[in-house]
């Protein structure tokens, strides 16, 4: 059974708006080797838009900083999925997630693999709620 894996960056005064936080080399080292653990990737919509808007195909080249580059390919090769009751349609690798969250999640989970990995606040919240998170990883 593959684990979900759950991290987020926060601030000492608890802020974790990625829009907001001030990433650096060593962060982005972190969660690409934390992706790159993962089979795939579970989003909330808001976590999706924010990522795929940063990240995702339609990003602005040159944008971020040369050392975000492995971070950039990391995320854009892994699977994504995506729970949202109010999109259509994803790309960017990704496939909506639609119906029971915990029925969606246990599938997942029992496909075989080396784990899933699950960013954002609402989502990790109800996974947390239906106890489908195995591990809470601490950013560095």
């Amino acid at each position: 059974m593959r684990p979900v894996r759950y991290s987020i960056n926060v601030t000492l005064d608890g802020c974790c708006d990625h829009r907001t936080i001030i990433p650096d080399e060593e962060l982005h080292r972190h969660a690409a080797e934390n992706i790159a653990r993962a089979d795939a990737l579970i989003f909330g919509r808001v976590t999706y838009e924010m990522m795929e808007a940063a990240w995702g195909p339609g990003a602005e080249p040159g944008a971020m900083p040369e050392w975000t580059e492995p971070f950039a390919r990391t995320i854009d090769a892994v699977k994504k999925y995506v729970v949202s009751s109010t999109l259509d349609r994803v790309d960017w690798n990704a496939e909506l997630l639609r119906g029971d969250l915990r029925t969606a999640v246990e599938q997942l989970k029992r496909e075989p693999g080396e784990g899933l990995f699950v960013g954002g606040v609402q989502l990790p919240f109800a996974l947390a709620e239906l106890g489908l998170i195995d591990e809470y990883a601490a950013p560095r």
